[in-house]
């Protein structure tokens, strides 16, 4: 008994992720300590003390903030990355490369005595030391919290395989299944062997049985009577009770909604979200503008190029457009750079494009992998008809045919679309309907959870395809 008390105690998924929030932003505080420690002493100029410190105290705010843009940028938090030593720390040494090129940016357009030299370099090696022994040792540091949860995932159907194989596959460091308790006859198929609950075995017993401190729920109907007082009991006795949906929206960062049902209809309709004396929209809508502008001016400057690339690549017209949907399932014309060749569609009709099309140019392939295609479309965000951050608008025939097989499709029609958006840098390449399927569950997302630091941290992760050619 006491030792599954103490599994009970472990720590949820996002109160992990705070924690390793928290053991990052302390390794950043004393890497910037070191650092002042360093300068100050190879420094004629300075003595390390506490005037010397509360003189230089910005650079504690200023560089924490700019590490935590960029680990987000770069998916630090990932569940299958913390999972990885190695992967962890790749990725920490791209993040600390990425402040180091933001900083020489910075440094060779200011005046020359406006920032230290070397400063950031000691930041730099001393943050990347610090943290990689903060995530190599936190185990050890706090003993009991680097154990998996052992979670029981009660119900039947799609949703509990479906839990079950992204609790195996994309939070193995976090969760361990170690039983199921299911009405059906037939087992979930899910490859795995597991204690199943009996009839005459009560929930307490059945977890006590097994170790488990959490049981998860995926029924895709309603539980009887009998288990759902035994769940009660459960929770009673301090077991974490977690409904599917929210578990699987942590992991994944996108919304179950074939679990969607009538009964779960306010998963994909958050109505309690629209707050009429909310200035996100006012903010967003700003931002839209100046970002649209900015790059208008920027884009004007490689528009004679680009032009003659496509020119001389494939003869034709330089931009096309096209008929999508928009917001409230007003349709639109977007404005693209021509990337296939002209009349592509002119015998098949619309259909949707592959990764190896072969009416895609040499130079629009290029123009795809950069998204330098869609930069017209910032156009289109200053008329208002798109936003630069949420669902990709779709095609009316497309929109047509995947509202008749996916449900909740419209859904993403309730905010206007984005020239980039979550699905874009959560997701591949898609060109079916399950891909589509997936891809709505990442706007839904969005949708649910849209706020300006997602919006900034979406367009951050935008740059980072664009630089690593991974756009699609």
């Amino acid at each position: 008994m006491a030792e599954a008390m103490q599994q009970r105690g472990q720590l949820r998924i996002s109160e992990r992720r705070l924690l390793l929030r928290l053991g990052d932003a302390a390794c950043n505080f004393l890497a910037v300590l070191i650092a002042l420690r360093i300068w100050a002493g190879f420094s004629n100029l300075y003595t390390f003390d506490a005037g010397f410190v509360l003189n230089n105290i910005g650079w504690f705010f200023l560089l924490q903030s700019l590490w935590f843009l960029l680990a987000s940028a770069n998916d630090f938090y990932d569940l299958r990355l913390t999972a990885s030593t190695f992967g962890s720390a790749t990725r920490l040494l791209q993040i600390t490369l990425q402040m180091l090129i933001v900083y020489l940016l910075i440094f060779f357009l200011s005046p020359r005595e406006a920032l230290p030299r070397l400063f950031i370099l000691y930041y730099g090696v001393g943050s990347f030391v610090l943290i990689s022994l903060w995530r190599t040792w936190r185990p050890f540091l706090i003993g009991w919290t680097h154990q998996p949860r052992r979670a029981i995932v009660a119900g039947s159907g799609w949703a509990a395989r479906q839990m079950m194989q992204v609790l195996e596959l994309e939070a193995t460091q976090e969760y361990t299944v170690v039983g199921v308790i299911t009405e059906e006859d037939k087992p979930l198929g899910t490859g795995r062997l597991l204690p199943v609950k009996q009839s005459r075995e009560s929930v307490l017993q059945f977890a006590a049985s097994v170790r488990a401190s959490e049981i998860i729920l995926a029924y895709e109907s309603r539980m009887s009577g009998q288990v759902f007082q035994q769940i009660v009991d459960a929770y009673e006795q301090g077991y974490t009770i977690v409904p599917m949906p929210i578990l699987f929206e942590q992991i994944t960062g996108r919304v179950p909604i074939e679990y969607v049902g009538q009964e779960y209809w306010n998963v994909v309709l958050p109505i309690q979200n629209h707050n009429l004396f909310s200035p996100n929209p006012v903010v967003k809508r700003l931002l839209d503008v100046v970002l649209a502008l900015t790059g208008s001016v920027l884009f004007a400057g490689l528009l004679p190029w680009i032009a003659l690339a496509i020119y001389l690549d494939s003869p034709g017209p330089i931009f096309f457009r096209q008929e999508r949907v928009g917001r409230g399932g007003r349709p639109f014309y977007i404005l693209k750079l021509r990337t296939m060749v002209p009349d592509a569609e002119k015998l098949s009709g619309p259909v949707w494009a592959s990764e190896r099309d072969p009416r895609i140019t040499r130079i629009g392939r290029f123009l795809r992998k950069t998204r330098l295609d869609e930069l017209p479309q910032l156009i289109n965000v200053l008329r208002g008809e798109m936003s630069l951050v949420g669902p990709r608008p779709e095609r009316p025939h497309f929109v047509e045919q995947l509202s008749a097989q996916i449900p909740f499709y419209r859904t993403r029609h309730i905010i206007k679309p984005g020239v980039t958006g979550w699905a874009q840098v959560r997701y591949g390449y898609g060109n079916s309907v399950e891909d589509a399927l997936i891809k709505l569950q990442y706007d839904l997302y969005y949708i649910r959870h849209q706020n300006l630091t997602l919006d900034v941290l979406i367009l951050l992760r935008t740059v980072g395809k664009v630089l690593k050619l991974a756009g699609n």
